[in-house]
């Protein structure tokens, strides 16, 4: 893939109307836009979803999806009972998005559901099926959260460093774990952060994609990551795809704007290819 394929913008908006004001700019330089819980909820699903295709040059007509491939990651998060799941699944199938994604902590048997529902309704209207991701571990979660939810054993090093390294440690054998269930029920690949690319690469199959979040450029701040990584470093840890969010959609004013700010991290990444 291109550099700018590589990019999910992640569109953290209230409304269409701010939606489509950046998909028109950044669609030209990316490889798509992610939807998520606060515009999805605001707005609806499938009317973002019309929207967003419009700009992209794709439609339906005739029982068929016309123009351009889609572009669209519905990061609905799905997490329920495997019935519950499979619905949904079938739904989001429905409005022909390029990727959605499910929560591994769900389990092998509601990861398998949706993964069966989204085939069976894409045979059915004769489409392409959606890449299904699992949810890792929230790059927001850091040990002490985990912790804090009762996820992990306490312990502690009296040598800062070595109580650091153990802590990254144990992080990524629960995320790399967690991407092994995901393969075994038949995922196309995990959200994963790019602390834990190398140990999933290691470990999972060749085809299995990496969609990484919590990119921050050198320009960028952290926000509410923890787990964060540069575009470039993320790549060449062996991410298939990168969401950005912030450092595209609000860049510092130094920047410039939401096309200056993404022209700037495919130059970076294209260093890497």
């Amino acid at each position: 893939m291109e550099a700018k394929e590589r990019i999910i913008v992640a569109l953290d908006v209230a409304t269409i109307e701010e939606a489509k004001r950046l998909a028109i700019q950044l669609y030209p330089y990316v490889g798509g836009f992610k939807i998520g819980l606060e515009l999805i909820t605001s707005e609806g699903g499938p009317e973002v979803v019309r929207h967003l295709d419009d700009v992209c040059g794709r439609f339906y007509f005739a029982g068929m999806w016309e123009g351009n491939p889609s572009q669209i990651f519905y990061d609905g998060k799905f997490m329920d009972i495997s019935n519950t799941v499979a619905g949904a699944a079938r739904a989001v199938t429905r409005l022909g998005v390029k990727m959605f994604n499910v929560h591994c902590l769900g389990g092998v048997k509601m990861m398998s559901a949706a993964k069966k529902a989204a085939e069976e309704e894409a045979s059915l209207r004769k489409t392409p099926r959606p890449l299904i991701l699992g949810v890792t571990l929230l790059t927001s979660l850091d040990y002490k959260a985990l912790r804090e939810l009762r996820l992990i054993e306490d312990f502690s090093y009296a040598d800062p460093v070595e109580q650091r390294e153990a802590e990254k440690k144990i992080l990524q054998r629960k995320v790399v774990e967690l991407a092994l269930v995901a393969q075994e029920a038949g995922l196309d690949g995990v959200i994963a952060s790019a602390q834990e690319i190398e140990l999933i690469r290691k470990w999972s199959q060749p085809r299995f994609l990496i969609v990484t979040p919590a990119i921050r450029p050198v320009w960028a701040v952290a926000d509410d990551q923890k787990r964060i990584d540069t575009p470039s470093a993320a790549i060449k840890a062996g991410a298939d795809y990168l969401v950005i969010g912030r450092p595209i959609t609000q860049p510092p004013k130094e920047i410039g704007g939401p096309i200056e700010a993404v022209k700037k991290i495919i130059e970076e990444i294209e260093s890497v290819l």
